[in-house]
């Protein structure tokens, strides 16, 4: 298989196999107007297998995002064929409107306008709870 490199855009590298689409769909990336290519499967001597994002454009993304869903994820900055700037991810500390809180007591269950904000509180189970009633999140 041969996909071309990019002269002017962004790599999400060292993605979990399997999880290439879930974020391709989160980040809304089939609504750009570039060219965008998913390999997923791919070998990857320090995962085994890993999936990667070619996006052929400079985009604002958002970090948070991929941090939470895999913080081993990272994003390389191509300009003219080069890596100008490397990203390495990691779990965040607080997220905005990523999830949503599952009790139905919860403000932001009333509240429509408000955002849903997590807190991360065990950074080894990967375990947020909700800022508002403290509610955990299931994965």
């Amino acid at each position: 298989m041969n996909i071309d490199s990019i002269r002017n855009g962004i790599v999400i590298d060292h993605i979990k196999a399997k999880k290439g689409l879930e974020i391709y769909d989160i980040l809304n990336l089939g609504k750009l107007d570039c060219s965008v290519a998913v390999i997923t499967n791919a070998r990857s001597k320090k995962l085994g297998k890993k999936d990667i994002i070619k996006i052929d454009k400079n985009i604002d993304i958002n970090l948070d995002i991929l941090g939470y869903l895999d913080p081993n994820i990272t994003i390389n900055i191509i300009k003219d064929n080069n890596i100008i700037k490397k990203y390495h991810v990691e779990l965040p500390g607080e997220i905005v409107d990523i999830i949503k809180c599952k009790n139905p007591r919860c403000i932001t269950s009333i509240e429509q306008e408000l955002k849903h904000v997590f807190v991360l509180t065990d950074k080894d189970k990967k375990q947020y709870r909700c800022k508002y009633c403290e509610t955990l999140h299931e994965n």
